[in-house]
């Protein structure tokens, strides 16, 4: 048998980086997770933490030294052969309200990152990236060659720079990347997200619900059991030296005011629903999108769940964790 190689999850206590961690270890890997915790949490990672073949650490990832240190540690514990890369700053408004959130946890994450992995010789980048680098196309359906990318989030902002950094990096020194530009993906764990925001709002007023925007915003959303299986079919199917993929479901996704009435049937049927009277819920919300995703089905991969139906099952799966059912 040949020397045992690992798998290193960034954000490995978080909503997706859970869940891709225990599908690795699942599937015998042994796989190093590192998370700052201060999004995830170790609850997410009931049984793995237990588990044999899974090392958590935190850390954070925008301190440059901790990270080297740390992750070539574990490089030297067992060969580290892929990086994905989940780690970053998921609250939009919050890195608009303070542009350093944005510059750290989205941006600095990935460079210290590739510079721990060019250190190390680790040869495969798998980045979770994001439709906000595409910026504000309105109806039109979103291709990966489209242009030019004008993001209007310091979020989307960083996440392109953090693509830009990981071209430069293959024509350099890494021998392959894949970005995955995710839509807006939902289930379970849940740390944020508008499925979230309305539970907890519901539960702290059960007769109204108070709606960002005019809830005529309309976008796809992906179950993260969908984004989950087409992330590690690409692993598995795509080719390219570096690739760019949406992954999305495909339709042209729902309104925030079908998910708000979706949430108060599940949470508090009759609660009434006031809406604002923008065309956006916060400054950096892109109100209108809708993937193309040709380039993904071509590899044989399709959603399970479109959009509607995505919302309505992690509803209930959200209004579970939050203990309502």
């Amino acid at each position: 048998m040949g020397e045992q190689h690992a798998i290193f999850v960034s954000g490995a206590a978080g909503f997706v980086g859970s869940r891709l961690a225990r599908i690795f270890v699942d599937r015998g890997f042994p796989v190093f997770g590192f998370d700052n915790l201060s999004r995830g949490s170790p609850e997410n990672l009931n049984g793995l933490l237990t588990h044999e073949r899974f090392i958590f650490e935190k850390v954070d990832l925008s301190d440059a030294g901790e990270l080297r240190s740390r992750f070539m540690n574990c490089h030297r514990r067992i060969p580290i052969s892929e990086v994905w890369h989940m780690a970053a700053n998921s609250d939009i408004p919050a890195g608009i309200a303070d542009a350093s959130v944005d510059l750290r946890d989205t941006f600095l994450s990935t460079f210290n990152l590739l510079d721990a992995m060019k250190e190390a010789g680790v040869p495969f980048l798998a980045f979770a990236s994001s439709s906000a680098v595409y910026g504000d196309l309105g109806e039109a359906p979103i291709r990966e060659d489209i242009g030019p990318l004008l993001p209007i989030s310091n979020y989307g902002a960083m996440k392109l720079a953090s693509e830009a950094l990981i071209s430069a990096a293959v024509e350099n020194w890494l021998s392959r990347a894949l970005i995955f530009r995710f839509p807006n993906v939902i289930g379970v764990p849940a740390t944020h997200g508008v499925i979230l925001d309305f539970v907890r709002k519901l539960t702290a007023s059960p007769t109204k619900l108070n709606v960002l925007g005019s809830g005529r915003q309309r976008k796809a959303y992906l179950h993260v059991n969908d984004l989950i299986d087409a992330i590690v079919y690409l692993r598995a199917n795509a080719s390219e030296r570096f690739g760019c993929y949406n992954v999305g479901p495909e339709d042209k996704g729902v309104t925030v005011s079908f998910i708000a009435e979706t949430t108060v049937e599940a949470v508090a049927p009759g609660a009434g629903i006031e809406y604002g009277l923008e065309d956006r819920g916060w400054t950096g919300d892109v109100p209108r999108f809708s993937y193309d995703i040709a380039k993904l089905r071509a590899l044989g991969w399709r959603p399970q769940l479109g959009s509607a139906d995505a919302v309505r099952k992690a509803v209930v799966e959200i209004v579970q964790q939050e203990g309502h059912l």
